[in-house]
């Protein structure tokens, strides 16, 4: 029961500076791809008024679109499972205007989405690394 009400603080309240989970779970997964030797390019990529990446890595000379998904529990479903055809599409379109927007495009690029399972302000229970986790929305091509 005192477990319960902990749980509960933690997830409405402040349970570390900024409160936010999503916050919270990329740092998470920024850290778990540096330690699998990725360089973290950015974080929160804005690609035009309405697209982000929650990532932009390299991997070798692989570009990769990092898609970050937190999740207390897996009660519901695994987190990859909320990045449905809508997001896809989405995430397509904004690399297809970040290769557009730089200078020298990479030889590849790929999508990645991590999993975050666990409570901000403890460590994580899981951390999954999906690579190559869905292919460009083929209404797109790369410029």
């Amino acid at each position: 029961m005192f477990e319960a009400i902990q749980r509960f603080f933690r997830r409405f309240g402040k349970s570390e500076p900024g409160g936010d989970s999503g916050l919270w779970g990329e740092r998470i997964a920024e850290d778990a791809l540096k330690a699998k030797g990725f360089r973290i390019l950015g974080r929160r990529v804005r690609v035009g008024r309405r697209d982000e990446f929650d990532l932009v890595a390299r991997d070798g000379d692989t570009l990769v679109f990092v898609e970050v998904k937190t999740r207390e529990s897996e009660l519901f479903g695994r987190p990859m499972e909320s990045v449905n055809a809508h997001k896809r599409h989405v995430l397509s379109r904004a690399a297809v205007r970040y290769l557009k927007a730089i200078k020298t495009r990479p030889p590849s690029f790929r999508f990645d989405v991590v999993e975050v399972i666990g409570i901000p302000g403890e460590p994580p229970e899981e951390i999954r690394h999906i690579e190559n986790a869905f292919p460009l929305d083929r209404r797109y091509r790369v410029p």
